[in-house]
């Protein structure tokens, strides 16, 4: 009799078991990290912002733009290349020392990483996007639109003013990609006090 009455019994305990565990709630779905996040090339342009972007004026030939472009992702950001309807070609270019002892302006290979929740400096005499092929003069008070390409697709597009400017002797001369150096040249303008012009 006893017997009778066992098996419902534990066939209803059994049920009941299933029926709480089908309940329970799951395990969260993990939240998508920083990474993922920057990972995508909007979430990386989303997440770039620039400040005190400007331009040297220059009459012809080639000019330098510069900035500060910030990460507020929580992954490095590279910037990969560069563009603007103001030159035929621009090109990320750093300062290093020459063999002369000098600095040299070169390409950068592999592009500039933006560290995640940092910084990039553009500066005359040091990291820069050099404008090659000015496809007209570039005048003081000209508002400029350059492009950055980011690794992975996206962009990231910003306006610079054009200022004079003549601090660390950043003078430019047509010399093509791949340039080891800039040289003075003629129709640049520029103002006496670099501290004028930041």
């Amino acid at each position: 009799m006893n017997m009778n009455f066992t098996y419902p019994a534990l066939t209803v305990l059994a049920a009941a078991a299933l029926a709480l565990s089908g309940c329970a709630p799951s395990a969260p779905a993990s939240a998508p990290s920083a990474t993922d996040a920057a990972a995508s090339p909007a979430a990386a342009a989303d997440g770039l912002a620039v400040s005190q972007p400007w331009v040297k004026a220059a009459a012809s030939g080639m000019t330098g733009a510069f900035g500060v472009i910030k990460n507020t992702t929580g992954a490095d950001i590279t910037v990969t290349g560069a563009s603007t309807p103001a030159a035929r070609m621009a090109e990320l270019h750093e300062t290093v020392a020459g063999t002369s002892g000098g600095m040299q302006m070169r390409a950068k290979e592999g592009g500039f990483v933006i560290p995640a929740g940092g910084e990039l400096k553009l500066e005359p005499g040091a990291n820069h996007v050099m404008l090659m092929g000015l496809t007209g003069p570039v005048k003081a008070g000209d508002e400029i639109t350059l492009t950055l390409e980011l690794a992975g697709g996206g962009t990231f597009s910003f306006t610079a003013l054009a200022k004079d400017f003549r601090g660390a002797n950043e003078n430019y001369v047509e010399g093509g990609a791949g340039m080891t150096g800039h040289q003075p040249s003629s129709g640049s303008t520029a103002s006496p006090s670099p501290s004028a012009n930041k």
